[in-house]
C-alpha cells in the first residue's frame, strides 16, 4: 500500500518537472523579447536626436562638392 503510494508521488513529481522547465524557458523568451524592445526604444531615440544633424552636415558636404 505505501509503496504503491510512493510510486504514484513519483510519478506526480515527475511529471510536475517539465513543466516547470517550460515556464523557466518561457520566461527567459519574455526576458530577451523585454531587452530587445528596451534596445530598440533607445536605438531609435537616439537616431531621432542625431538625425538632424547628421541630415545637416551631410547636406553641408553636398553643398560643398
Amino acid at each position: 500500500m505505501l509503496e504503491s503510494m510512493y510510486m504514484q508521488l513519483q510519478l506526480a513529481f515527475a511529471g510536475l518537472r517539465p513543466t516547470a522547465r517550460r515556464r523557466e524557458e518561457g520566461q527567459a523568451l519574455v526576458e530577451y523579447a523585454l531587452i530587445l524592445s528596451l534596445v530598440s526604444i533607445a536605438a531609435i531615440g537616439a537616431l531621432r536626436l542625431t538625425g538632424t544633424n547628421i541630415l545637416t552636415i551631410l547636406n553641408q558636404v553636398a553643398n560643398d562638392l
